[in-house]
């Protein structure tokens, strides 16, 4: 009867071991899967928001830019008419 006893409980803890301790490893796995996803997540929206941000310096540079370009468009045009209105008063 102690050995049968002693042979049930042997059992339990082998299969306690064969099957809980995988298990477990596969529970601490799946948090720190988790937890990288999860970092992976914020990471990804703080990327899309540096980007939008990104976007929209990049919109009001090129506003700039466009702006200055003409200015001097029409600085130039008025340059080159003034310049012909001389030529031409030189001409003889």
């Amino acid at each position: 009867m102690e050995w049968t006893v002693f042979q049930v409980v042997a059992a339990l803890a082998a299969l306690f071991l064969s099957l809980g301790v995988p298990i477990i490893q596969l529970n601490g796995t799946i948090t720190r899967l988790n937890v990288t996803l999860e970092r992976t997540e914020k990471d990804v929206l703080q990327q899309k928001k540096e980007l939008e941000r990104q976007k929209e310096a990049a919109r009001d540079s090129h506003r700039r830019l466009w702006a200055h370009c003409e200015e001097q468009d029409a600085a130039l045009q008025d340059h080159d008419r003034r310049i012909t209105l001389l030529e031409e008063r030189r001409k003889p």
